[in-house]
């Protein structure tokens, strides 16, 4: 027999409750996969740079989306932010050659695709698809950019997708990548 003292804590009526099925839960957004810092043999040289946040808006450019050159870097690559792979950054092209390949901590791997009028010098701009998410995730900041390889002048969409599915596949970038993407 049960234990009466228990029987003191059992509701008089008791309800039973029919088991509900569960509620698929929203889909969330995949994490991002962190990409690994370039291998120390990899880095040609440290530089200090002074690293702003930029987006393809008018706030940034000037331009707005009914501009026929909207989104499109100087190089003539369609601008990008991918934390799990590869973005497009400005820089002085005295400074960083077109091409080049940096990675910047707390943003990742960059590639100079565009210019600026105010990018001069030992400064970098970071692209970012919204100035919401420029203000969020970096604004301003004075950062040592990893330099692994120095660009040729050129930027193009082939260079960008070579170096961003090996980013992908190896999580980081293999020197025989960039030797045939650059």
């Amino acid at each position: 027999m049960a234990d009466p003292s228990l029987q003191k804590l059992a509701p008089k009526n008791p309800v039973t409750k029919k088991p509900t099925a569960k509620k698929p839960s929203p889909k969330k957004p995949s994490p991002s996969i962190a990409v690994s810092a370039p291998r120390a043999e990899q880095v040609i040289d440290v530089v200090k740079v002074s690293a702003t946040g930029y987006s393809a808006g008018y706030e940034s450019t000037g331009k707005r989306p009914s501009h026929p050159q909207y989104g499109i870097t100087y190089s003539g690559v369609k601008v990008k932010r991918d934390k799990n792979t590869l973005s497009t950054i400005a820089a002085d092209p005295k400074v960083f050659p077109l091409g080049s390949v940096l990675y910047i901590p707390g943003y990742g791997y960059g590639i100079v695709a565009d210019t600026g009028s105010a990018i001069k010098g030992r400064k970098i701009d970071l692209y970012f698809d919204s100035v919401k998410q420029v203000y969020k995730e970096w604004g301003k900041k004075d950062v040592e950019v990893l330099i692994i390889k120095r660009g040729s002048g050129k930027c193009t969409e082939e260079m960008l997708a070579t170096l961003g599915k090996a980013i992908q596949t190896y999580k980081s970038l293999p020197a025989f990548v960039l030797e045939e993407a650059i």
